[in-house]
């Protein structure tokens, strides 16, 4: 396998884009391949068989593109346990960190808030792996279904997005957290608010930081690491290409990246 060959990158929508970001930022001499089903999103309606299938066909589109590593920059399709694809493909499958060691060391009271969507909540993966971890840590787990909608929709200036923010931090607050994961790759696109609603007292993480290097790491480790200086961000969607353009720019530098509508049947 050649160590130019791009690292794929898949989402189910747009979100994954700030995982590429990070990855970006990180890796800046690596090629990537970034594809969102934009056109099926979004997967949390659909049944597991289907979301299976739909992940299979991008894993498969983008070997055929020749990648070295695939990250999927999805927290409920890694939780759903898509690294079971892995003995199918001649490359690493990355999924999202929990970013347990990362919330652990930032938090001195041990005092731990999730944000993310009801099915990752559901599940309790991350609090299984921060007690898991720390069995001494307390974990405040919350669910936030207005945040998708609202960032899909590109409604970043409405006051909307402050009040969801403000609803869904009042709880953590009163239980006095000190560190907050956003567990679901959109969050980071209003990072911000977030990090304003709680100010400077609450350590807010990306765990996309903590899935690039394990990316990172997989590549050194396998040899895998592109030694050009310059890498390429190719961004594909199966729809609305104008609108992943417009999120996309939110996250990465428009200069830097091309852009194509694909079809994942060949």
């Amino acid at each position: 396998m050649r160590s130019n060959a791009p690292i794929g990158v898949l989402d189910s929508g747009v979100g994954g884009l700030s995982v590429l970001k990070v990855l970006h930022q990180m890796l800046p001499q690596e090629n990537f391949i970034y594809v969102g089903d934009t056109a099926r999103t979004p997967y949390g309606s659909r049944s597991e068989a289907e979301i299976r299938q739909f992940v299979e066909e991008i894993i498969s589109w983008l070997e055929r593109q020749g990648v070295k590593q695939v990250v999927i920059a999805c927290n409920t399709l890694t939780i759903l346990g898509i690294d079971s694809l892995k003995k199918e493909h001649p490359f690493e499958l990355i999924g999202m960190s929990k970013g347990e060691q990362l919330l652990l060391e930032a938090s001195k009271k041990k005092k731990i808030g999730v944000f993310a969507t009801q099915f990752t909540i559901s599940t309790e993966a991350h609090k299984k792996a921060i007690l898991a971890a720390d069995s001494s840590a307390e974990v405040y787990p919350m669910a936030c279904p207005k945040f998708v909608p609202l960032i899909e929709g590109e409604q970043f200036g409405d006051p909307a997005v402050a009040e969801a923010v403000a609803e869904y931090a009042a709880p953590l607050k009163e239980a006095g957290i000190d560190a907050l994961i956003l567990s679901c790759t959109h969050y980071p696109f209003i990072k911000d608010v977030v990090e304003a609603e709680f100010g400077e007292v609450v350590t807010v993480i990306d765990p996309a930081e903590a899935t690039a290097k394990l990316s990172k790491d997989s590549l050194e480790v396998n040899g895998l690491l592109n030694n050009e200086e310059q890498g390429s961000v190719k961004i594909c969607c199966t729809a609305d290409l104008e609108r992943v353009k417009r999120l996309a720019a939110r996250m990465l530098p428009a200069e830097a990246c091309q852009f194509q509508e694909i079809s994942l049947i060949p």
